[in-house]
């Protein structure tokens, strides 16, 4: 198994509604790692039927083992993808027409009492995250994996460009016990014998998301800075493009053991 570094960069806005406040949609500046595994890996391990009918059409099947689209075909081939951490992102508010739905509002014709000004009375306004703004993620995956250069996410399909970098076997360690891990995690996909200690939450859907957790259990452990493998890392810094070895944290620490659905029963059935 290997540990793979990625930046995304995002070349078009990207939206999902992860606060519905009146009028406005909000985007959370973290990326969820199971909305980001169907953007790596649709079609080449996750199946991706042409046309859903019936009860499957809108309901989420992140992981339903009944689905033919689900996150267990990366567990299967020995894939996760861990959420992504924001580097440096803004945002873009854009405001547009809501649908006429019943459950909504109702529209009105301009003149209409409530409908004085001259636009819709049916709007929202979408917070997405802009053009430029930059993610880091890590994925754990077998030596001979694939992972796209380009991807798709978000509501609007939006266009982001993945760069990748295979950090070395000989610079990873195993460690066991308490640490801190900076990197964002979803507590659903954590090993048993991870241990939860004290955490920031953050809210999102599909499932919350954890940051800056201190935790016990097996993890990975990579230092830039550590004098016995000094000339390890020197070598892979030669080996690497002008610029992609300062991209890499001085200091990575990983859980091990992590799968999707790990502490959900959908996951084992």
């Amino acid at each position: 198994m290997a540990l793979y570094h990625c930046i995304l960069t995002l070349h078009d806005n990207v939206f999902f509604a992860t606060r519905e406040m009146g009028i406005l949609y909000e985007t959370e500046k973290y990326l969820h790692n199971w909305g980001l595994s169907f953007a790596l890996f649709s079609v080449d391990y996750i199946p991706q039927p042409y046309r859903l009918q019936g009860e499957l059409a809108q309901k989420p099947t992140y992981l339903d083992n009944k689905a033919e689209r689900n996150l267990l075909h990366l567990n299967q081939a020995e894939i996760y993808v861990f959420p992504a951490h924001p580097i440096h992102w803004s945002y873009q508010i854009n405001t547009f027409k809501s649908a006429q739905v019943a459950y909504y509002g109702k529209s009105k014709q301009f003149g209409d009492k409530g409908a004085e000004k001259n636009y819709p009375i049916n709007y929202g306004r979408a917070k997405e995250l802009a053009v430029g703004s930059q993610y880091r993620t890590y994925i754990i995956a077998p030596d001979d994996i694939k992972i796209p250069h380009w991807i798709r996410l978000g509501k609007w399909a939006a266009k982001i460009k993945v760069e990748t970098i295979k950090i070395p076997d000989n610079l990873l360690k195993n460690k066991s016990g308490n640490y801190i891990c900076s990197h964002p995690l979803n507590p659903l996909d954590l090993a048993s014998n991870t241990r939860i200690l004290l955490y920031n939450r953050i809210v999102m859907p599909p499932a919350s998301l954890i940051s800056q957790a201190q935790l016990n259990g097996e993890y990975l452990f990579t230092n830039k800075k550590d004098d016995k493998q000094k000339q390890d890392w020197e070598t892979f810094q030669s080996q690497l493009n002008p610029g992609e070895y300062e991209q890499i944290p001085e200091q990575i620490h990983l859980p091990q053991g992590a799968f999707y659905g790990a502490g959900n029963l959908a996951a084992t059935a």
